[in-house]
Order: C-alpha cells, then sequence, then structure tokens
C-alpha cells in the first residue's frame, strides 16, 4: 500500500465458465498520468476495468482509492467514487437527444413535483461542450450522428461526473485525426487537473505519445509496468505477443485477374449520401476503400449488399447487370458483407459460437422433410471456426464472452460458409490487436490468392497501404481518385480524402 497511487487494484482474479479471465493482476496508478492498459485481445484489459467499475466483481483481490480497500458493486457506486468509463462499444439510447443521454439517471429538476428542467439540461450541456471545445447539438437525436460523434458525446458524458479516474476503452477507434487531436487535448487538461486516465488502445503511436506509464498484460496476467519514454513499438509488441513480431503483414500470393464486379455511375438514393461512384473490382483483388469519416464508404458497400437503396447507375457481375434490393439479392450472387459494428450488427451475443457461426448458411442444412440437418450443420460450421484458428473454449460458448478478434473470426467463418465469391469487409479489424490483427491479414491474402475478390473499407492508413492492391479514395461521397499499390501513398490517400 502506498501514498503515491491514487488507485491500486491487487492480486485481482475472475473467471467465467471455461475461462480463466484474470490471474492475480495488480494495477497502480498515479494522480494527474495518463496509464496505457495493452494487450491482446482476451488479455483482460477490459474485464479488469470492467472489476473496477462494478460491471464484474473479482472473485478474489481488493481495491484501494487513496489507500483505502474499497468495495465497489456496481456502476453507480464507482461513480460516486469518482470513476468514469468510456466503453469500447458505444451503447446510447438512439432515440432520445445528445442531453438526454448525456445527463441520463441525473437529470437536473425543478419545482416541489420534481419536473424535469430541460432549459437547465441544455444550458449545462452547452457549457459542457463549450468547455470541451464540441461543436454537437444538444437537441438532436443521437441516433442521428455519425459514430465519431457519439463518441465525442462519450467522451464528453464521461467527463460530466468530474471524475478522479476516468477509463478510456478504445476511445478513438471510430475518430477522424482531427478528433484525435482534440481528444488528446482534453486528455492533456484532465491531467493537468490531477485526473487520472486508463487508456485502453491497441494503436501504437497514440500509446508511446500520450502515455506516462504503460502496463501490459498477456492471458489474464500482468506482464510488468514500464514508463513510457522507455518503450516503443517493437518492445510493447514483443511484451504482449510473447514473440518477436517480424512483419505487419504477411505475404501476399495473389495475381488479379479478370473483371467480376463492375459499379457505374452509382448515386444513393439518399442526397446526402456518395454520389456517381464508379469502379471495377477484380477476381482475387484486395481494393481497398480509404477516407474520413463522412466519405460514405460504409454507405457504399451496404448499398452493394442491398441494404441501401441506389437511385441511379448499375451494378454488373461477371459482365451481367444485376439488381441488388436485399441482402438475400447479394448472397444470391455471391456477396458477403462483414459490418463495421460487430456488437451492433455482426454478432447475436445470448447465442453460441455454432449458432453465430451458423445463421448465414442456414438454407444449405434443410432437409426434403424441412427439417435441419444438424449433424452436417454442427460438422462444417465447426470445421470453419477451427479452420480460423478461433480460440474459444468450445462451440457452445456465448459469442459475447469471446474477444473481439475471436468474434471478428466467427462471423468471417460465417459468411465463409455461404462460399462468397465477393467479400465486403467494412473495418474488419477494428478494435483488434496486433497478433489479431496479423491473423485477420493472413486469413484475406488467402482468400485473396484462392481468387476471392474483396473490398476492405479500412480508416487505419498502414492496413491501406500494407494489405491493399488498389487503394479508392472516397471524400464527401464522392470518388477522388483510385491509386495502384505502386503510386500509393499516405500523403496521396490523404490529399484525396480531403478534397471535398
Amino acid at each position: 500500500m502506498s501514498d503515491q497511487f491514487l488507485l491500486e487494484m491487487n492480486s485481482i482474479t475472475k473467471e467465467f465458465p471455461g475461462v480463466k479471465a484474470l490471474d492475480g493482476v495488480t494495477l497502480q496508478v498515479k494522480a494527474g498520468t495518463v496509464h496505457a492498459l495493452m494487450g491482446e485481445n482476451g488479455a483482460g484489459k477490459s474485464t479488469l476495468m470492467k472489476c473496477l467499475f462494478g460491471i464484474y466483481h473479482p472473485d478474489n483481490g481488493e481495491i484501494l482509492l487513496n489507500g483505502q480497500k474499497t468495495v465497489i458493486n456496481n456502476s453507480s457506486e464507482a461513480l460516486q467514487h469518482g470513476i468514469s468509463m468510456i466503453h469500447q462499444e458505444l451503447h446510447p439510447i438512439p432515440h432520445r437527444s445528445v442531453m438526454e443521454n448525456i445527463w441520463l439517471g441525473r437529470f437536473p429538476t425543478k419545482g416541489p413535483l420534481k419536473f424535469i428542467d430541460h432549459k437547465k439540461m441544455r444550458e449545462d450541456t452547452i457549457q459542457l461542450f463549450k468547455q470541451l471545445d464540441i461543436d454537437i447539438d444538444p437537441d438532436v437525436l443521437v441516433g442521428k450522428l455519425s459514430v465519431s460523434k457519439v463518441q465525442s458525446i462519450e467522451i464528453a458524458k464521461a467527463v460530466s461526473f468530474n471524475s478522479k479516474i476516468i477509463v478510456m476503452d478504445e476511445p478513438t477507434s471510430s475518430l477522424t485525426s482531427v478528433e484525435v487531436e482534440h481528444l488528446f487535448r482534453i486528455i492533456n487538461e484532465l491531467r493537468s487537473n490531477g485526473v487520472a486516465i486508463i487508456y485502453i488502445s491497441h494503436k501504437m503511436e497514440e500509446i508511446l505519445r500520450i502515455s506516462d506509464d504503460v502496463t501490459i498484460m498477456r492471458d489474464g496476467k500482468k506482464i510488468g509496468t514500464w514508463p513510457a519514454k522507455e518503450m516503443t513499438t517493437d518492445l510493447i509488441i514483443s511484451r504482449m505477443v510473447g514473440r518477436d513480431l517480424e512483419q505487419r503483414f504477411p505475404e501476399r500470393h495473389n495475381h488479379p485477374g479478370e473483371v467480376i464486379l463492375k459499379a457505374a455511375n452509382l448515386t444513393s438514393a439518399d442526397p446526402k449520401s456518395f454520389k456517381d461512384v464508379s469502379f471495377e473490382l477484380r477476381k482475387g483483388e484486395i481494393l481497398g476503400i480509404g477516407g474520413l469519416v463522412g466519405a460514405q464508404r460504409t454507405e457504399l458497400v451496404e448499398a452493394l449488399f442491398g441494404l441501401r437503396e441506389i437511385s441511379s447507375g448499375s451494378i454488373s457481375i461477371h459482365g451481367k447487370e444485376v439488381k441488388i434490393k436485399s441482402p438475400g439479392d447479394a448472397k444470391k450472387y455471391g456477396m458477403a458483407l462483414l459490418t463495421e459494428e460487430r456488437r451492433a450488427t455482426g454478432i447475436l451475443p445470448v447465442l453460441s459460437v455454432h449458432e453465430n457461426g451458423a445463421v448465414a448458411n442456414l438454407d444449405a442444412y434443410v432437409t426434403p422433410y424441412m427439417l435441419l440437418d444438424e449433424r452436417r450443420k454442427k460438422a462444417e460450421v465447426n470445421e470453419r471456426i477451427e479452420k480460423l484458428r478461433t480460440k474459444t473454449p468450445n462451440m457452445k460458448t456465448l459469442i459475447m464472452n469471446l474477444s473481439g478478434g475471436n468474434q471478428q473470426k466467427v462471423l468471417l467463418a460465417r459468411w465463409l460458409l455461404t462460399n462468397p465469391e465477393i467479400l465486403l469487409l467494412d473495418e474488419p479489424t477494428r478494435g483488434i490487436d496486433v497478433g489479431a490483427k496479423f491473423e485477420i491479414y493472413s486469413i484475406i491474402a488467402d482468400l485473396a490468392e484462392q481468387g476471392k475478390s474483396i473490398i476492405v473499407i479500412s480508416s487505419e492508413m498502414p492496413e491501406l497501404l500494407g494489405m491493399s492492391d488498389r487503394i479508392m479514395v472516397m471524400s464527401e461521397g464522392r470518388l477522388t481518385g483510385i491509386l495502384d499499390r505502386e503510386q500509393a501513398t499516405e500523403q496521396e490517400i490523404m490529399r484525396l480524402a480531403a478534397q471535398h
């Protein structure tokens, strides 16, 4: 026990059925510092923070705040103790306003009947946003905002509690580079006011730039804590994965061939979305799509998959024009879509790994007697999930209990069971650690080598440059250029991305 630490978590242990998530982990955090918490997916970082925030109860161990032993039974008690948390997966209330989301559970009231004081709530929100230099209308419905704006609201909400400890779990996963700089300014202000920030991120450059101390975890155990100034990217990676990672991207052996898909002058039915976009996708090609938040990249691939209406333009597959008005049509033409938000639109959290893997291909297992061939379904799903080296206690495990990287592998397995020819992958490594990223990259490279045609949307510049055969850049819904791998540079991509 030491007075120099604002927070001490000593010998924290937590087990779930079949998984020892935390094995005697100790974390010590000083006031007025940014303490990075790093490790591969499944290392136990988020679980440790959920124990701090009262979402989970540790099986063993103790928590000390300012040297005093503290029991935190729930999130409300955590907030009372001056601890707030920005969660990795955002869960706003989409049909309520920005200010209602921020002050939920603590609305200002007026009069003896305690009516909600909307005027004060709006004034408090405006004042909070002014303090944080955030430009969002307090009255707009959260469901109408971009993911990056929602992320900014969550950051503001955490700051509004005037907490002495703020946990930030992947806070920049949906932010533009400008928004990241804005967040760092907020963090520096909080640090100067004595607030301790526990910062979880897989982005090495951010960690080395913003952190004072770095704690690394692996397989539910603490590997060690070091001053950030003593760390390098290679050192962090080797301590995270327990080995040297010699390359960030796999060798590529694919050879793009004939045109498989052609989009001609595609324009969205939504006047605020993409306009007049034309491109080609070749057999065995990885086509990257780059752009800033608001470029309408996700909207474009969702339109290709029949999730959004097109007002004009055409889509051709193997030289024949096709009409894709639903995901069912897209599947019929050999397409698969891995969505950006795996928690919101990908996994079925309360179902098992096996059930999540099978759901897109159930029609294939229906017998002539209109029953499911369970034996064949189980064998094929298990084979595909295991082939992707998915780490799971067993196939009956709920998918929500897997790490982000392993959830992503199950979703890939789901679509690969449909034997697609064209894969649309929207931010396939978002929120995934460097080791799991390499595995996902290897899977993508293998699929391209097998002749699959792949579109990858990515907001990470190294990923675009390292994995793409060509890079298509969008800005405010318009195509601004298509670069061959040899001519693509970070500067040229940013120039095209900012054109409009």
